[in-house]
């Protein structure tokens, strides 16, 4: 299976991008967040991938990160929801915004993505909601693709020079919501309560540290009456 590829971006479409990875052309496709955040034609690339393949297809999906790969994954095993709608998703909401909504029960946001009916969406919520807490604990450890230093790629000598991608400030959003999450965690909150306080203060308070998260997470957990 192929995991993750680096090289150059040699060409760009609607849906997908071919990546030059020495001389050999991978075709990738990504949800709509993920292309806008890609590099330009020429500029070096390192992204993760996921790998279809059936007796009439195989396929590479790329993702910039780990969460948004693991996201993609569990979609995908949700009767009814296949590599299209899975990305429809992730275009629509981003891996936080799926976490949220997931975490939350909010069916009626994952709906708003194109192509999901209320019972698909209704679904995914049921079947991945106890997942939720695991894949918001990833965003405390897991950096984007293209995070870090600018990547050197080797290429044969040419014309035409290989500019170098500066790398991209990383969203402090996941690892404040992963950072709550282990702190409610060690106090005694079971996962599934604690995702959906963290989550549903996070909706709340989208530029939030992680101290105040736990504050908000903790007030929404506290006994009612």
């Amino acid at each position: 299976m192929i995991g993750k590829l680096t090289g150059r971006l040699d060409y760009r479409a609607a849906d997908h991008v071919l990546i030059d990875v020495r001389g050999v052309g991978y075709l990738v496709y990504c949800s709509d967040r993920t292309m806008a955040a890609l590099p330009g034609v020429g500029e070096a690339i390192s992204i993760y991938t996921d790998m279809v393949v059936r007796e009439d297809l195989m396929q590479l999906y790329g993702f910039l990160s780990l969460v948004e790969k693991e996201w993609h994954r569990l979609l995908c095993s949700v009767q009814g929801v296949g590599a299209k709608v899975s990305l429809a998703i992730l275009s629509a909401l981003g891996p936080d915004g799926v976490s949220r909504a997931i975490a939350l029960g909010d069916w009626a946001t994952v709906k708003a993505a194109k192509g999901v009916g209320p019972k698909t969406a209704q679904r995914i919520v049921l079947d991945l909601k106890d997942k939720a807490p695991g894949v918001m604990a990833m965003g405390g450890t897991v950096t984007e693709a293209m995070d870090g230093p600018a990547l050197d790629v080797i290429e044969p000598a040419g014309p035409t020079p290989i500019s170098k991608r500066k790398p991209k400030p990383p969203s402090g959003a996941a690892a404040a919501s992963a950072g709550a999450l282990s702190a409610l965690a060690n106090l005694g909150y079971s996962p599934s309560d604690a995702a959906t306080a963290v989550a549903e203060a996070a909706a709340s308070l989208p530029d939030a540290e992680e101290t105040d998260l736990i504050r908000a997470a903790l007030k929404l957990l506290a006994p009612k009456g």
